[in-house]
């Protein structure tokens, strides 16, 4: 079996759906398989969000299927037709895509037949529920949300309107974890698991404190802002550095700590959580004008597992390689799994340790090699990622990201901030949309629309 095979077979994986209280999932049938759409078919596609990574998923796509990149929305114009020039340089017609600020206008045009959202955190649900609405399927940054209930509502927005979504959340994708997944933890090699770090020690919490200032002439400010609280425009605002702020997203837990515990959930079979609490805070640099924790940890407690998260964004890692500070160690009665981004290693207390590395595509994809601003360790999963969903797509499937593995994952990270706000363990019912007990918490569930935008909820999209 070559490589390609295997992954084909591997990171369509398990599905899984979770029980009222949360206990394990139980396995559903695989996935599509990823080489299973049809590669001549010309689908249309828009995305909304022309920054970083939305520029990344989308030039994967381009890599995989002959797709016509048809518009593009973004409210920052430079940036806008910056991608619509880089989007015309890579597509087969070299046409530039018609160019939007407003993705309403875009999603009206109903040419399309998917669309890719890689805005900032805080502006994923409103245009994801318009999409599925319109009729598009839907790629999807992670985290999906900000809130719980606006994930409940994504979800709710999906099934009611038979859309096919994919999570970027591609360690489900990734060559060498899908391997360790079938080879290692399947296989039963681990023996019982009944503890999974995980953990970032990368120091990627912004630090200074720079001026507030009239934002850039190319920036529409107010609608960037959407249903967010307005802060004063700064230079971390816009780009890429806008995770500083509370106010758009969930911190260094939804951005880093998600991707590793929707790993673990995936490789172990895990649905909720049976009960989250989390400590920490800004601990060390108080002197920063960001106002996520750079010091926390969270535990998500199932029956015989605890999955704990930590992230420190100062002093030195516990490993000094710096490919081994971002990852989750699956600890075993017969073995231990180190996984990240970088590679797996294997270590059974019987027996020999076993090594992978991250697999790198160049000779099919040469274009990786000067791409700007690639991550080129994941360009291979972001393409797996496509091609699972292109294939789900065409038989009307759940990809191995379905939008309600993003649901439970990212809500899962939003409880552990939660938890650390309110100083006390949670236990979130997902039938009942509450905090078990607790209706200051329940209440926490929804965060506050800046007017006039409305806050979706499930029961009416």
């Amino acid at each position: 079996m070559d490589r390609r095979q295997f992954i084909g077979a591997g990171v369509a994986g398990m599905a899984a759906q979770a029980n009222a209280q949360g206990q394990s999932f139980v396995q559903s049938p695989a996935f599509t398989d990823v080489r299973g759409y049809d590669k001549n078919k010309v689908r249309r596609v828009g995305m909304i969000g022309c920054g970083w990574y939305g520029k990344i998923d989308l030039l994967r796509l381009i890599q995989v299927s002959p797709v016509e990149v048809v518009s593009l929305c973004d409210v920052d114009k430079k940036m806008l037709e910056d991608a619509g020039q880089i989007v015309a340089g890579r597509q087969r017609s070299k046409k530039v895509p018609k160019l939007y600020a407003d993705y309403r206008e875009m999603l009206a045009q109903k040419n399309l037949d998917i669309v890719l959202i890689a805005t900032p955190d805080h502006w994923h649900a409103l245009p994801f529920i318009e999409a599925v609405k319109s009729g598009v399927d839907v790629y999807c940054q992670k985290p999906i949300s900000v809130d719980v209930t606006e994930g409940r509502a994504m979800l709710a927005a999906a099934r009611k309107h038979n859309r096919v979504v994919q999570v970027g959340m591609q360690r489900r994708s990734t060559p060498h974890l899908a391997e360790a997944r079938e080879q290692i933890v399947k296989a039963g090699k681990l023996g019982k698991v009944g503890l999974v770090e995980v953990y970032c020690y990368y120091h990627m919490r912004a630090t200074g404190n720079p001026p507030d200032t009239a934002p850039p002439a190319n920036l529409d400010y107010e609608a960037w802002t959407g249903p967010a609280p307005k802060r004063p425009y700064c230079e971390w605002n816009h780009p890429r550095r806008w995770r500083a702020f509370m106010e758009y997203g969930n911190g260094i837990v939804g951005d880093m700590c998600v991707h590793m515990f929707d790993m673990t959930r995936w490789m172990l079979g895990l649905g909720w959580p049976k009960s989250i609490s989390s400590g920490g805070g800004i601990l060390v640099d108080k002197a920063s004008k960001a106002n996520i924790t750079d010091t926390q940890t969270v535990t998500f407690k199932y029956d015989d597992l605890e999955v704990i998260w930590q992230h420190r964004s100062w002093g030195d890692a516990p490993d000094p390689d710096n490919k081994n500070q971002w990852g989750a160690t699956l600890y075993g009665d017969k073995g231990t799994l180190k996984a990240g981004v970088y590679g797996y290693d294997f270590h059974p207390v019987k027996g020999e340790a076993v090594h992978k590395d991250v697999t790198y595509e160049y000779e099919q994809f040469p274009e990786d090699k000067t791409e700007k601003d690639l991550e080129r360790h994941v360009a291979p999963a972001v393409r797996y990622h496509m091609q699972n969903l292109l294939s789900c797509i065409d038989k009307r499937g759940r990809p191995v990201s379905d939008i309600e593995e993003g649901f439970i994952s990212a809500s899962s990270c939003i409880l552990g901030n939660m938890a650390l706000k309110l100083g006390r363990e949670l236990h979130y019912d997902p039938q009942q949309h509450r905090v078990i007990g607790d209706e200051e918490a329940t209440r926490l569930l929804t965060r506050a629309y800046r007017a006039p935008y409305v806050h979706p909820v499930a029961e009416k999209v």
